[in-house]
């Protein structure tokens, strides 16, 4: 875990799954001149190629630092990212991704990264936060809005010592909470982000390929479709269109 900030840069902590959002929050992080400290969480969670995958972006990306935390969530269970018991949902409709929350939902989960992420921006002396929540097209979780992300916010005003004491004012930023999957493609290759490194299934096989048949396979695919870009993912089963 690095504590050192590049000199003249303002450091910031980026959330990095590994994913294609995070990916592409942390190419903007380092793009707007943040000294980028990644954070990726070791959770339990069954899709653990991520963490592989955003060891890889984080050295290529040129972030300052990049610390993996173990947090082990499958003691709670609850989700079926964290209990091989739970079945991950496969081929959902348009119609479907659009309502509910599904069982990929991870009790808490952003609530107890952001958590953690302000620790350590405390730490480091970090006003900024950033983190890839997406309120357009994502699975319907609670802790991806943006009442979410503004209520967090001010709690962390209120909870650490730099920022009672006035040091600092912490900002969670979330460039992507209002893009399409479509424009967050389109974004991320503006920033030259190489999306063949990135890992976004919720149930990939042995071998590290995309199932296909997931609400995130089946949501990554089609931003690229819609974008005109090539998906360089590697997949068991090629995702079929939404209906």
């Amino acid at each position: 875990m690095s504590l050192t900030n590049a000199p003249g840069l303002r450091p910031a902590v980026v959330l990095l799954s590994g994913g294609l959002d995070s990916t592409t929050v942390l190419a903007h992080a380092i793009a707007e001149g943040y000294a980028a400290h990644a954070l990726t969480f070791r959770y339990g969670q069954r899709h653990s190629h991520e963490i592989v995958a955003a060891q890889r972006i984080a050295t290529t990306l040129g972030a300052s630092g990049h610390a993996i935390l173990d947090i082990d969530l499958r003691g709670f269970g609850g989700s079926a990212l964290t209990d091989a018991s739970i079945a991950v949902p496969k081929d959902r409709s348009a119609d479907e991704l659009t309502h509910g929350i599904p069982v990929t939902y991870v009790p808490a989960r952003n609530t107890i990264f952001l958590s953690f992420a302000l620790a350590y921006a405390e730490v480091l002396g970090a006003s900024d936060i950033f983190i890839g929540v997406n309120a357009l097209d994502y699975s319907g979780y609670p802790d991806c809005r943006p009442e979410f992300i503004s209520a967090f916010e001010a709690l962390a005003n209120l909870a650490t010592a730099s920022a009672v004491e006035g040091r600092t004012r912490v900002v969670i930023r979330a460039p992507l909470q209002q893009m399409t999957k479509q424009q967050i493609v389109t974004f991320g290759t503006t920033l030259g982000v190489d999306f063949s490194h990135t890992v976004s299934c919720y149930d990939p096989r042995d071998d590290g390929a995309a199932c296909g048949h997931c609400d995130a396979c089946q949501l990554r695919h089609r931003g690229f479709r819609e974008a005109g870009i090539p998906d360089p993912t590697r997949y068991a089963v090629t995702p079929a269109e939404l209906r």
